[in-house]
């Protein structure tokens, strides 16, 4: 796909059809998930994905304060891509309490309330800061959430491929789809973007080069962060898989040949966090919710 202007990224992602509908989540085999065990290592990797998704509309608050979050193309693009966020955040949280990992009616709230203060003034002074730059930190933005959407996406394909669960992978096949649009919409507004100027280029490789951080952290705990990173990607090629399919692609948009930051960034965290899973851990991850909440 090649688009010349931000106008005909818009109008792709919005002519892509919704995956996640009600009558799909309604059609899952809600009542099968108990037919099939897995790996309670898994669990924390599950609730951490459900979390970051729970907290979209928390970022979409973040940049509709900057020129970024103004941009008519990108406004109307992040109303359907909040909506949908949520929605994956719901449906893996039924799943979990289909599993038996039951969460209160009040978890999204816990969620959104568990986000430090320490977080929340890091984005106002980089609001602030953004605000300075203008419209020329949009492709800084754009390129952020490429790759955060990429590392999603692959991430998904990993818990597919490790739990080896027909239901969760009915739900997560679904996700990857609506998150593949979302990849392709900030991966074309980024290059569109970065075609408009090399300052616009180097500021958006500097911010990745020194900021970058795997999707989640920062509003959740590192060690939550960095328990779901190894758990997923430090065996079977996860690394090599991950620099192929994220690494080499940033690689192709324009002031980015030769960064390794994502690969070098998730290899680090693999090698210092140990992915098997610790006695403690698997008796947390078998107790009830409000205590694995307490613990992840």
């Amino acid at each position: 796909m090649t688009f010349t202007t931000n106008y005909e990224v818009l109008d792709w992602y919005e002519n892509q059809p919704r995956v996640l509908t009600d009558q799909f989540i309604e059609s899952i085999e809600w009542s099968k998930v108990k037919d099939h065990s897995f790996d309670p290592k898994f669990i924390p990797v599950i609730k951490y994905m459900r979390d970051v998704e729970t907290l979209t509309d928390m970022y979409h608050r973040e940049l509709r304060r900057t020129p970024t979050g103004k941009d008519p193309v990108i406004s109307k693009f992040m109303e359907r891509w909040g909506v949908e966020e949520v929605t994956h955040g719901e449906v893996l949280n039924q799943f979990l309490n289909e599993a038996g990992v039951t969460s209160d009616k009040t978890w999204q709230t816990d969620v959104r309330a568990a986000v430090s203060n320490v977080y929340h003034i890091n984005m106002y002074l980089f609001t602030m800061m953004t605000n300075l730059v203008g419209e020329k930190f949009t492709a800084t933005h754009m390129t952020f959430g490429a790759v955060h959407e990429m590392t999603a996406a692959q991430s998904y394909r990993r818990l597919i491929e490790l739990v080896d669960h027909p239901v969760l992978t009915t739900i997560l096949k679904a996700i990857i789809r609506e998150e593949s649009a979302h990849t392709q919409f900030y991966w074309n507004m980024a290059k569109l973007e970065l075609e408009k100027s090399t300052f616009g280029q180097r500021m958006a490789r500097f911010v990745i080069e020194n900021f970058w951080y795997p999707v989640g952290q920062g509003s959740i705990p590192k060690e939550r962060t960095e328990y779901t990173v190894a758990t997923l990607f430090r065996d079977d090629n996860g690394i090599d898989i991950l620099d192929k399919t994220v690494t080499k692609r940033v690689n192709q948009l324009p002031g980015f040949a030769g960064i390794t930051k994502m690969t070098e960034k998730i290899g680090k965290i693999c090698r210092e966090n140990p992915a098997a899973i610790t006695a403690k851990t698997a008796a947390m991850a078998l107790v009830p919710s409000i205590m694995l909440n307490s613990i992840f």
